[in-house]
């Protein structure tokens, strides 16, 4: 008698101590796409995208698209980065056969919590994927929490000045989806404070004032970078690769060469949200650049 088949399986949630806090990558959901290339690196050749590929034992012509929220509780706050994709293929049309649907409430669910239990909403940048999870119907998803954007990010995106072609949609989805908790929320800049431990820092490039985060506690340091590096790859080995989704191709270049510098320099575990499940690694320097270690069983010691 045949055994029949029972179908993927993968782990979605990953937590663990770190200092006096406690971490939580949460895959909020994953896509399948085609072709790294043209996507990165558009100006070089797509032998030259599949010979680094096969460098690193992954296809060139299809890869999996992570999307990795974090949670950060501190003892006092829960705080969580970003919203992941929420309710984008049930809202809107135009998304209907581009998003994926968002798993991250479930899975904070399996994770012991509740909407009304976290603290602090920190959205990274107004990309889609990262805001599609803010409101349902209208309302607040965590109705108890307050809100964190970057200041020169959420005044980027409800002007609406200077927004590529590519990005008026974009636009639209943040006056629906974020705009409405301007009075919720804080505006922050490079350098502030989210709760004691957590501090932003520039990552601008990918969208016009993306900001990261450093995470410190009992001297352990966790850089959440968002979407500094879309590939663990391509971004992290060819950083000066252009990508077809940067709003400013050259500032996010730079951005990726300096971060990956100081994430490698100061030894900083790295949570990102593009990054394979657990979205965990951290960043070694090569003859060639720099290259993404995933973490093995450093975080659970």
């Amino acid at each position: 008698m045949p055994a029949s088949l029972q179908g993927e399986m993968q782990p979605t949630i990953y937590r663990f101590k770190f200092g006096e806090f406690e971490v939580a990558t949460i895959l909020d959901s994953k896509a399948v796409r085609e072709g790294l290339h043209p996507s990165f690196g558009p100006e070089h050749s797509a032998d030259e995208a599949g010979a680094l590929c096969a460098a690193n034992g992954i296809e060139s012509n299809r890869y999996v698209h992570p999307f990795t929220p974090t949670l950060v509780n501190t003892g006092k706050q829960v705080v969580l980065f970003d919203t992941g994709n929420g309710f984008l293929r049930r809202d809107f049309e135009q998304l209907r056969n581009r998003a994926v649907d968002g798993h991250l409430l479930e899975r904070l669910r399996e994770a012991g919590y509740q909407p009304g239990d976290i603290d602090v909403v920190v959205t990274t940048h107004g990309h889609p994927d990262h805001i599609g999870g803010l409101l349902d119907a209208g309302k607040p998803v965590y109705p108890n929490a307050r809100y964190v954007f970057g200041a020169a990010e959420f005044d980027f995106w409800k002007r609406g000045e200077n927004v590529r072609e590519a990005r008026k949609f974009n636009r639209e989805l943040f006056v629906k989806l974020a705009v409405p908790l301007a009075d919720k929320s804080i505006f922050i800049k490079p350098g502030d404070e989210v709760v004691p431990g957590i501090h932003a820092v520039d990552a601008m490039g990918h969208s016009p004032g993306m900001l990261a985060f450093h995470v410190e506690s009992a001297g352990k340091r966790l850089l959440i970078w968002a979407d500094t590096c879309n590939h663990y790859v391509i971004a992290v080995q060819r950083p000066e690769w252009t990508l077809d989704v940067d709003d400013d191709k050259e500032k996010a270049a730079a951005t990726r060469k300096r971060i990956l510098d100081m994430a490698a320099t100061d030894r900083l575990y790295v949570a990102g949200f593009h990054m394979p499940f657990p979205a965990l690694g951290i960043i070694e320097k090569s003859a060639g650049g720099h290259r993404w270690i995933p973490v093995s069983y450093q975080l659970n010691l």
